[in-house]
C-alpha cells in the first residue's frame, strides 16, 4: 500500500477516534476496511505524532483519544473549520489582553491550510460583517488563571483593589466564579474581612495572591443572577422599578444584563429594575424603549419624568417660520427604543 493511502487512512482514524468516546477494534477495522493488526499499526502511528490513544483490554474494551502533554495538529471538518475560523476572528478584539494577537495567528496557520472552497467562504462572511466595538477592559491572562484555579481549588485569594472612590484597600476573598459581560470581568467571592458575597471588577485587582488556605465552599447566590444585579442596581444611588407593557424577553432585546434586570410580569407585562445616580437619565432612557410604562418606583421618578415631559412639550411647541422639518419618527419607525447604554 502506497504511503498516500496509509496517510489517508490514519486521518480518517483520527477522525472516528474524534467522532465519539470509544471504538472497539473491530468497529474501527470494519469503518477503514482494515484488520484489526493495521489498526493497531494506525494507532502507533498517531501516537507517534503526539496524539494519545488509550487502549482498554478486555470486554468493553477499544480505543479512546484521550489528552496529551502537547497540542498535536487538530483535524476539522467543513463546518468546524468555518465556525472556528469566525470565532477567531471575533476573538481577535477581546477583553483577554493579549488574545487578539493569539487569535490572529491561529487564525492566520488556519487560513494558510484551508481548502479554497471553505476560504473562500469564511472571507464572505468576514467581507460582509463589520464589529460594533466599544471601549473594554483588558484583562491579564494570568490573573484569569489564578483566578480559575482558585476557584477550582477553593484556596483564598488576596489583591489590592481600587474601590468606585480610586482608594485602594486590601482584600481577602473566597473566590466562586468568574464571569464576564463581553466588556468587562467580575470575580464573585466570599469577602473574608466583610462576610458577605460581593463582586469584584477584575480590571481593578491589583498584586493579586492565590493563598494556600483553603475553604470549605458554602452555599452560595447564582453567580450570573448575583453580578448582574450587583453591576446594575448596587453601585447607583437610585435603583427603578418600572413596569413595561412588552413581553420580558422583547424587552432584554434592547436592555443589556448588565445594565438592567427584566422580570416577568404577565403574558403581556414586565418590570425593568436598574439603577442610576440621575432620575433625569433613568427617565430618558426608560423613555427611549418606547413601551407604555408605569414607574413603581422610586416616587421621584415620576416627578423627574413628569418634569422631562414638560421640557418636551416646550420644544414640541410652536417654532418661529422656517424650512420645513421632518416630523418626529415613529417608535415603530425601526429603532423601537435604542438599547440602555451600559455603565458599568
Amino acid at each position: 500500500m502506497s504511503v498516500e493511502a496509509t496517510t489517508e487512512r490514519v486521518l480518517r482514524l483520527l477522525a472516528l477516534l474524534q467522532r465519539r468516546p470509544s471504538w472497539t477494534a473491530a468497529d474501527l477495522a470494519a469503518e477503514l476496511g482494515v484488520t484489526d493488526r493495521s489498526v493497531r499499526r494506525d494507532v502507533e502511528r498517531l501516537r507517534t505524532l503526539g496524539y494519545p490513544v488509550h487502549a482498554t483490554a478486555g470486554v468493553g474494551g477499544g480505543y479512546q483519544l484521550g489528552s496529551g502533554t502537547r497540542l498535536p495538529p487538530l483535524l476539522l471538518d467543513d463546518d468546524e473549520a468555518i465556525a472556528t475560523a469566525v470565532s477567531l476572528r471575533l476573538a481577535s478584539g477581546g477583553t483577554v489582553a493579549g488574545a487578539g494577537e493569539a487569535a490572529l495567528r491561529a487564525l492566520a496557520k488556519l487560513d494558510q491550510v484551508m481548502p479554497a472552497r471553505l476560504r473562500a467562504e469564511v472571507r464572505a462572511v468576514h467581507g460582509a460583517t463589520e464589529t460594533l466595538t466599544v471601549p473594554a477592559a483588558q484583562i491579564d491572562p494570568e490573573l484569569l488563571v489564578t483566578l480559575a484555579r482558585a476557584c477550582r481549588d477553593a484556596v483564598r485569594v488576596r489583591f489590592s483593589y481600587a474601590g468606585r472612590g480610586g482608594a485602594d484597600r486590601e482584600r481577602t476573598v473566597e473566590p466562586v466564579r468568574m464571569v464576564t459581560t463581553g466588556r468587562r470581568w467580575y470575580l464573585m467571592a466570599w469577602d473574608v474581612d466583610r462576610a458577605d458575597w460581593r463582586t469584584f471588577r477584575l480590571d481593578r485587582m491589583r498584586e493579586v495572591t492565590a493563598t494556600t488556605w483553603r475553604f470549605r465552599p458554602r452555599e452560595h447566590p447564582d453567580p450570573v443572577a448575583y453580578v448582574q444585579r450587583a453591576v446594575a442596581e448596587s453601585p447607583y444611588r437610585y435603583v427603578a422599578r418600572v413596569r413595561l407593557h412588552a413581553p420580558a424577553d422583547r424587552v432584554r432585546e434592547f436592555v443589556p444584563p448588565q445594565v438592567g434586570r427584566v422580570e416577568e410580569d404577565g403574558d403581556e407585562w414586565c418590570v425593568l429594575i436598574s439603577g442610576g445616580d440621575q432620575l433625569d437619565w433613568l427617565a430618558v432612557h426608560v423613555a427611549r424603549l418606547g413601551f407604555e410604562a408605569e414607574v413603581l418606583e422610586p416616587p421621584e421618578l415620576r416627578e423627574a419624568a413628569a418634569r422631562m415631559a414638560q421640557r418636551l412639550a416646550a420644544m414640541a411647541g410652536p417654532a418661529s417660520p422656517g424650512p420645513a422639518s421632518p416630523g418626529p419618527a415613529s417608535p415603530e419607525s425601526g429603532q423601537r427604543g435604542q438599547e440602555l447604554d451600559e455603565r458599568a
